[in-house]
């Protein structure tokens, strides 16, 4: 299973002062609650799915694919302008360059050409199973 991720904001790791979050209105405080909702869907899910492969011994047949860490205008799912989608593009190059996890050394590229060479594979063993 490959889950691709859209990416989280990084800017909403950042901490607040009681002095800033009192001047804040109910629109600010409801874009905090949808980010913390959206952020912690996205990480259970990221977690369910990712022990239940475990459990099964198949860990390296699951890879979540994610950018935790956008910044600026790549956080904005509708700016399509060419300056935005070139940096997209260098944010998904970088995070080609990166490790899977803290505990593998093995970098997103990696995985990603060892999944592709198994999706031949997986495709034969289906038409066989299919021809019987």
């Amino acid at each position: 299973l490959l889950s691709l991720g859209t990416g989280t904001n990084s800017e909403f790791d950042k901490t607040h002062t009681a002095q800033e979050t009192a001047k804040w209105g109910a629109l600010q405080w409801m874009l905090v609650i949808q980010q913390m909702t959206e952020a912690a869907s996205s990480y259970m899910t990221d977690y369910y799915l990712s022990t239940v492969f475990q459990g099964l011994h198949s860990q390296n047949n699951y890879l979540r694919v994610q950018e935790n860490a956008l910044t600026g205008t790549t956080t904005k799912a509708d700016d399509a302008s060419e300056a935005n989608m070139e940096l997209l593009v260098q944010v998904g190059e970088n995070l080609l360059k990166k490790p899977v996890s803290k505990d593998s050394p093995e970098t997103y590229e990696e995985a990603l050409k060892r999944f592709a060479k198994l999706l031949p594979d997986r495709k034969k063993l289906r038409a066989n199973k299919a021809s019987y």
